[in-house]
């Protein structure tokens, strides 16, 4: 009975953090919108941070209870595998991705400088023979100068480019929902305020879930929490690559990535240092290599610049095996 209790709790919280991102998502695009600013651009921010609100604030809250390091890491980490094995290899298989050279040159190699830096930070008995691996709250200062470069950055392209930002914007009129300021505002708090509730429920349910059923915690973020988190990135890419929107579906998964290891975790880990031995080095490792195969495969293939169907199906089989691999390690 009382796990029953756990689950419904876990898929009630599940359900508030998604439903939250999506209102959060709309107000926060439909005032984004008013402004003139690009398809490319909101997807790198705007939805980006409504579609990471889940990861934010699960980990968050997981993070300020100072025993759920686990859940707080595995959560960024499983959340970012995820996007790109799963959210990329779905948005491939309904419309094949066209990549920009500012996304092969910039956006993809700062996946990759990302996750690079999360496995130094995540692994200091290896980098410099520490007793213990902490993401210290110094560390998590560090991510989160990192991810004031990263919105510097974008917005200074996005001045670059204002010429077109108009055009763009005018086109994907139909594509993001227009409300008056006031209504988007109170869309924004409202959903906010259902994340951080059902952020609560949710970790509270998967904790629970692990404890009771003898599964690490760490398995449980990396597979279901990741998952479950990972839905609103899931559903906004496919529903923009389906308009033909691909710049938004890839400019979400790169600006989604981003936002989970220099400001999720960087906010998580600020709040109370986070105890990084629970993650495997295997799980690591698969957050290096899957953002290096998702740059090769911007590179490669009969159509430049373009992520494949078979590609997309190659990632999808890659999600499959890294969700065997903890399955086996959960047994």
């Amino acid at each position: 009975m009382e796990l029953l209790f756990l689950i419904l709790k876990f898929v009630i919280g599940l359900l508030m953090v998604i439903k939250g991102a999506d209102w959060l998502t709309d107000g926060a695009s439909s005032i984004a919108h008013k402004f003139n600013i690009s398809s490319l651009v909101i997807g790198l921010t705007v939805v980006a941070f409504g579609t990471s609100a889940p990861e934010l604030v699960v980990s968050t809250v997981a993070a300020a209870s100072g025993t759920n390091s686990a859940i707080a890491i595995g959560n960024v980490l499983g959340s970012n595998i995820c996007n790109i094995l799963l959210i990329v290899g779905t948005v491939a298989l309904v419309y094949p991705i066209p990549v920009t050279k500012g996304n092969l040159k910039h956006d993809v190699p700062l996946c990759i400088l990302a996750s690079i830096v999360m496995f130094v930070i995540a692994m200091d008995t290896f980098v410099d023979g520490s007793e213990a691996n902490i993401i210290s709250r110094s560390e998590g200062f560090t991510l989160l100068a990192f991810f004031g470069i990263f919105l510097t950055y974008t917005f200074s392209m996005a001045r670059k480019t204002e010429e077109t930002t108009v055009i763009e914007t005018e086109k994907d009129n139909t594509k993001i929902k227009d409300f008056p300021i006031w209504k988007s505002t109170l869309i924004f708090l409202v959903g906010l305020a259902v994340l951080i509730i059902g952020g609560q429920l949710f970790v509270n349910g998967a904790s629970g879930i692990a404890t009771s059923m003898g599964i690490k915690q760490s398995v449980v973020a990396v597979t279901i929490v990741a998952l479950g988190t990972s839905f609103p990135e899931l559903f906004t890419s496919v529903m923009a690559a389906k308009k033909g929107d691909t710049a938004m579906a890839l400019g979400n998964v790169i600006g989604s990535n981003l936002f989970n290891i220099f400001f999720v975790l960087g906010v998580a880990s600020v709040v109370h240092p986070l105890d990084a031995g629970t993650m495997s080095t295997f799980d690591l490792i698969a957050l290096v290599g899957s953002s290096i195969i998702f740059w090769i495969f911007c590179r490669i293939g009969k159509q430049k610049l373009t992520i494949s169907r078979g590609e997309g199906l190659v990632l999808i089989l890659c999600m499959i095996a890294y969700y065997v691999v903890q399955v086996l390690n959960a047994v």
